[in-house]
């Protein structure tokens, strides 16, 4: 079994970061709370991860707890990994984090990717439940080649991958630096309708709303 690396401190923060602060390992959780994935699932998600650190973050998180696997039913008999209830608790340090990250994220460098996972749990991170109370309405978003889509229906969401059917507002984005200013309200609807930088299909109003439903705060940062 994989041994965890120490801090050699009795913390729970010290225990928690032995146990998901290696690269990677927050990254394969955050494919992991969309879901069970097959390793080919988990690799195509993440195509910078070498094969073998793949490996050694699974084994490490499956000897924590965190992780474990299983053989679907047949026909498929595919072996998935799953996170644990223990390891599905991390699931809103997941979406806070990655809230927090997004505050101050500057623009992309050249070879920086977006992965459909990481736009779905976007979508969920930056969700306001408190803002959709009432709502009911189906919106798609295309930035660069990822396409998700997210139902939002009296305060819930369910945000996954790929089109959805008859929505009532789509977005398309080809450039992935847009995405954040326009959530961070850095740059209006109008402004980005205006500059060709957000295609819209869809009622304009639609747009505004979807922007109070998913919004990336920035209050607290730094010279604020």
């Amino acid at each position: 079994m994989p041994r965890l690396r120490s801090y050699g401190q009795y913390c729970g923060l010290a225990h928690a970061l032995e146990i998901v602060g290696e690269r990677w390992a927050l990254l394969i959780i955050r494919d992991l709370v969309l879901g069970p994935k097959r390793f080919t699932d988990l690799r195509t998600g993440l195509p910078r991860i070498p094969t073998n650190v793949l490996s050694a973050r699974l084994k490490e998180l499956e000897s924590a707890g965190v992780v474990r696997r299983r053989t679907m039913p047949r026909p498929s008999a595919a072996v998935v990994y799953e996170l644990t209830d223990y390891g599905a608790q991390l699931e809103d340090i997941v979406l806070r984090l990655g809230r927090w990250g997004a505050s101050t994220l500057g623009e992309p460098g050249p070879e920086d990717i977006v992965t459909p996972d990481g736009e779905v749990l976007a979508l969920r991170a930056t969700f306001k439940p408190e803002a959709a109370v009432g709502v009911r309405a189906r919106y798609q978003v295309r930035v660069a080649d990822v396409v998700v889509h997210a139902h939002v229906e009296d305060g819930t969401l369910i945000a996954g991958d790929g089109p959805l059917p008859a929505p009532d507002l789509v977005l398309e984005m080809d450039d992935i630096s847009t995405h954040k200013p326009l959530l961070a309200g850095e740059l209006t609807p109008e402004e980005a309708v205006a500059k060709g930088l957000v295609t819209v299909t869809g009622k304009p109003a639609e747009f505004k709303r979807f922007l109070k439903l998913f919004s990336v705060s920035t209050e607290g940062l730094p010279g604020d």
